[in-house]
Order: C-alpha cells, then structure tokens, then sequence
C-alpha cells in the first residue's frame, strides 16, 4: 500500500483478510452519511451553532426535514433537490458532499484495506472535506477541526512515543512553515496572505502526514492556487491580489498527498541518486 498511515503500527494488516465487493458497498453507504452529517457540520459549525441539536430543517421555511427526506443522495433526488413543504431549492452541493465522502471512504479502503489505520485515515479525509467548503464559504477554518484533528493527528501512527514525536515534528514543520510565509508576505506588502487558520490546519495535516507530507501538501495546494489564480486573471474574473481561500486548496491536497505521497517521495528522491 502507499498511504502514509502504512508507517504506523496500526497500518499492519490482518493476514487474509480483505474487503469483499458487499463491503464496499456497505462502506460507500456509510460514507454517504458521514456526508450527511458533514453538511449539518459546514453549514452550522461557521455560525457557532450546534452540530447535533436541533434537527436537521429547511433554511426556507424552518419546517423540521422528516426521516424519509433525509437519505442521502436518494432523498435530494426524490424531491427533484426541493424542498417538500416550500418549493424551495436544496442546493446541489447537499448530495455532492454526501457522494464525495462515499467515495473517499471507498478510496481509502481501496488502498489501506481492512486495518486499524483507515480509522485515523477516515477522520484526517472527512475532516478535510468539511474544511474545503467551510473555507471556501467563510473564509474561516473552525479551530474544532484543525486543532481538534491536530491531537488526534499525534496518534494516528499509534500510541507511542517515536510516533507522536514524528506526528509533533510534522505538525511543527508544517504550521512554523506556513506561519514564517505569512509572516514574510505580510511585511513585504503590509496586507495579510495567509490567515491564521491556514497555519493551523498545516498543523493538523503535519500531525497526521509527517514533514515529507506537509511539505508536498504546501507546495501541491500552492501549485493548484496558483493555476486557478491565473485562470481568473485571464477571464477576467480578478487579479493578483483576488484573495483566494487557501484551505479549500490545502485540503484535497493533504488527501492525496496521503494516498500517493510516499510513491511521489521516493520518486523525486530517485532523481538525485546515483545509478
């Protein structure tokens, strides 16, 4: 396997034992409502609100969503993305979180399989998906998953000493980094580049990917801002100063980094040795 939660202990497999095709199917529901829950998340947790009470109700007409209308995907689909009660349209963004944690769940199992480490794996990814669009939303990066995910990133290789220290190395590389960039940037143009919870969520992602991980995510997310800055710049649709939210870029990049990040680590380290 290539993920990064391979270098743990908890990455050991059990001999023999695999996912069978009913598996992942069960698994890809699961995810669809872990991303049901993610939506309560992104659209609650910005506004201080609670994740778990009251239940789930229309934003339109404040009518409480019933059992039925709440299946994932399937519902949303049903009701042609409207509402029952007001007509009023269910954004798109409902089912497309709920079908993207399906499928990282799937992902995951795919390239970890049946181990104790898809259990961190599963947190680090769905976390990170609810900080895509909270970001992109609010510009904000709640501290209850950065930092929350930062000590649950400290053990995700196991409960020991030599993998919390390389979790706290991680998270110390990737927040000093971030934090050293911001600071540089801010006192060369006098205006904020990066915020605050930029440099906490580098934290959480060095915590669970270790300094090779955290690294690649920055340069990967910096990479893809900076093409979709240029993209905007040449339809005309910002400049170089459009600030964009630079989480919802670091974010799907610390989940790739943590499925192909050891493949593209021994690769560029190949090109400097010698043959």
């Amino acid at each position: 396997m290539n993920g990064f939660w391979d270098w743990s202990p908890w990455g050991i497999g059990v001999a023999g034992v695999t996912f069978t095709p009913l598996a992942y199917l069960t698994l890809f529901a699961l995810g669809l409502c872990f991303g049901s829950f993610l939506n309560v998340v992104i659209h609650r947790l910005p506004l201080g609100q609670s994740v778990v009470a009251p239940p789930s109700a229309c934003p339109g007409c404040g009518h409480r969503i019933r059992p039925f209308d709440n299946v994932p995907v399937v519902s949303w689909l049903a009701l042609s993305g409207r509402c029952r009660d007001c007509r009023n349209p269910i954004p798109w963004r409902y089912p497309a979180v709920e079908l993207a944690a399906g499928g990282l769940v799937v992902a995951l199992a795919v390239d970890l399989g049946p181990r104790a480490a898809l259990a961190p794996a599963l947190l680090f990814a769905l976390a990170l998906l609810a900080v895509a669009f909270i970001d992109w939303d609010h510009r904000i990066i709640p501290d209850e998953i950065s930092l929350g995910g930062t000590v649950v990133g400290l053990f995700a290789r196991g409960f020991t000493w030599p993998g919390v220290s390389e979790g706290l190395v991680g998270a110390l590389a990737g927040g000093g980094a971030l934090w050293l960039v911001a600071w540089a940037y801010r006192r060369s143009t006098g205006i904020d580049g990066l915020g605050g919870g930029d440099v906490k969520l580098a934290l959480m992602i060095g915590a669970f990917l270790g300094w090779p991980g955290v690294f690649l995510t920055i340069f990967s997310a910096a990479a893809a801002g900076t093409v979709v800055g240029a993209i905007l710049v040449a339809v005309r649709r910002g400049d170089r100063r459009t600030a964009l939210p630079f989480g919802t870029f670091l974010a799907p990049a610390a989940v790739l980094t943590g499925v192909l990040g050891p493949t593209v680590w021994r690769w560029y380290g190949g090109l400097f040795l010698l043959p």
